[in-house]
């Protein structure tokens, strides 16, 4: 199959959606799919305002519509919202190509937090993005059901995977953690307000705090909480390693989709401690024991108080914490993905007849 991808999120970026789309691209090139991928790194862009490191495509709306046209693509899926996906969406509906998307980020709360605005206000443009689509994809039933709250119920799921060979148990520990005060208490993912890792840092569970990301808010958070420590990004076998060496991994977002960090956490035999929201809720459970509250030993810890979660978490069982993180696998995400894609295939080759 001839697949053209749009993502305004793409390398350098460093982020769960940037992860999920580039591990989704290699497995379906490795099935032998053709796929076009139209990225922010072919265009000239300007940062994003109050996120320099993302990167919005400028004058892209022709360039967009020549390269979809010359891809000739059986499927387009638009995976984010930004410049780019405005411009497939539009050279789509144009040319009446059926499309999927993506739901991956909370946008209107981000928004909400940046600006002071109320989130409601920007979920209408999102509601205009996405309700021409076929299908949206969502990482979880929970997103499912909120999306239909705002008239989008064409969602299919789309889970999320971890590379199991990458992060496992086994792994030594990162030398920074050396001689640390335990227990090492983990966070990953871009340091920015809406995060809301001050949560965790202002925590009171005794311990080393360990902060691996970069991002807007990391100056002013190494300045506020100058005894944790700060790791910057870090990738491959080196950011396996840091997990290896953790004792609990801390997850303090409210705004979250899902958290790709949490399953690489678990799959790492660390558990898990977060607040009862949607993401945690659905990868963790209300129980602590997976979603569905599955019988078995914990995998970590839920609380409206994060001290509570935390301290919770430390007596989680890292060996049940594994057998969940191997639960998620990358063949059966994209799976879903090309089960997604197959019903615009199939009504775009009918209407050709």
């Amino acid at each position: 199959m001839r697949i053209a991808l749009v993502s305004d999120a793409w390398a350098p970026q460093v982020n769960g959606v940037v992860r999920t789309l580039q591990t989704t691209v290699a497995t379906l090139r490795a099935r032998g799919h053709a796929v076009e991928t139209i990225t922010p790194d072919a265009f000239r862009t300007i940062a994003c305002p109050t996120y320099p490191e993302i990167r919005l495509a400028l004058g892209c709306g022709r360039a967009v519509a020549d390269r979809l046209e010359q891809a000739a693509p059986d499927a387009v899926h638009i995976a984010t919202e930004g410049s780019l996906g405005w411009a497939a969406r539009r050279w789509c509906l144009s040319a009446g190509r059926p499309f999927t998307t993506s739901f991956h980020t909370h946008f209107p709360d981000y928004v909400a937090m940046r600006t002071g605005l109320p989130a409601k206000w920007f979920w209408p443009i999102l509601g205009r993005f996405h309700r021409p689509a076929h299908a949206i994809m969502v990482a979880t039933e929970t997103l499912a059901t909120e999306l239909a709250g705002h008239g989008l119920t064409q969602t299919r799921r789309w889970s999320r995977g971890v590379d199991l060979s990458l992060f496992s148990p086994s792994r030594s520990s990162h030398p920074m953690l050396a001689g640390r005060r335990g227990p090492i208490q983990l966070y990953v993912g871009r340091v920015a307000c809406e995060k809301n890792i001050e949560a965790f840092l202002a925590s009171s569970v005794p311990g080393t705090k360990v902060i691996v990301g970069d991002g807007p808010a990391r100056t002013a958070l190494e300045r506020r909480f100058p005894q944790a420590l700060f790791l910057g990004a870090l990738h491959g076998a080196e950011l396996a390693s840091v997990y290896a060496g953790a004792d609990v991994f801390v997850f303090p977002s409210r705004t979250d989709t899902f958290g790709l960090v949490m399953i690489e956490a678990l799959a790492s035999g660390v558990p898990v401690a977060a607040f009862p929201v949607h993401g945690p809720l659905d990868v963790i459970g209300g129980l602590g024991r997976g979603p569905g509250g599955r019988a078995g030993a914990p995998i970590g810890a839920l609380r409206d108080d994060l001290d509570a979660a935390i301290r919770a978490a430390l007596t989680a069982d890292r060996g049940a914490c594994v057998a969940e993180g191997r639960r998620y696998a990358w063949e059966a995400c994209t799976d879903q993905f090309l089960a997604a894609l197959a019903g615009p295939v199939e009504r775009r080759f009918a209407h050709a007849a």
